[in-house]
């Protein structure tokens, strides 16, 4: 896959956001994106031998739609500034997000803002069996690749159900359970940009199983 190229593209498209340009260069957003799906089968492949319980997910079903959705949000551009892809991608479960773009390249996994039941299910968990999510959280290389959990909306009290002396408080009062691995160019057009992400994704899934652990029971 040519990263820069398509890096290159975004930046065009960035700079020229609207359907007449789209349809002008449709061949080469075509071509593009049908190498990234082959990269993201590679990959898929690759990620699928190393953990027994990966869900396979083919590139063109883990593609995110390039268009955004201006039904619910008018005010954002018509096309967006990356390429985004979920992998191991089980229904109803976290999956790992892959985004490449000119404003923000990352690696992510976990629960982004879940339902209500889901909620529960994951601070169920922290209550049962919290240390072991600090564990996970604590662990120096995790430290390293992650910082920590997405900082997004918290509750500022107790949730309902839970004491405010609850000695996991603080991962009980968040709404989002994720972590988040920058990228930058340089990693992502450099020759071991996989064997970086494979690695990314190993430090991830004790963390990922966790979640999904607690919202499948």
């Amino acid at each position: 896959m040519d990263f820069r190229a398509l890096l290159d593209f975004l930046k065009e498209l960035d700079r020229n956001n609207n359907k007449e340009w789209m349809d002008r260069h449709r061949k080469t957003y075509l071509r593009l994106r049908d190498e990234f799906i082959y990269w993201l089968d590679g990959l898929d492949i690759r990620l699928a031998r190393l953990d027994p319980d990966y869900y396979p997910t083919p590139g063109r079903t883990g593609i995110n739609r390039i268009n955004n959705n201006l039904m619910f949000h008018p005010e954002r551009p018509v096309y967006k500034d990356h390429f985004g892809a979920g992998l191991d991608k089980a229904p109803d479960t976290g999956d790992f997000y892959i985004q490449i773009g000119i404003r923000e390249s990352l690696l992510a996994g976990g629960l982004w803002r879940p339902a209500p039941g889901k909620l529960r299910s994951v601070r169920e968990a922290i209550d049962f069996n919290g240390e072991t999510l600090v564990e996970i959280l604590n662990k120096p290389s995790f430290v390293s690749a992650f910082g920590g959990l997405y900082e997004d909306e918290k509750l500022r009290t107790a949730p309902k159900g839970f004491s405010k002396d609850h000695p996991y408080i603080d991962l009980l009062q968040h709404k989002t359970f994720a972590v988040v691995h920058e990228l930058d160019v340089e990693t992502i057009i450099s020759p071991g940009f996989e064997d970086h992400i494979v690695e990314i994704y190993l430090e991830m899934l004790p963390f990922r199983r966790y979640l999904n652990k607690a919202i499948s029971v």
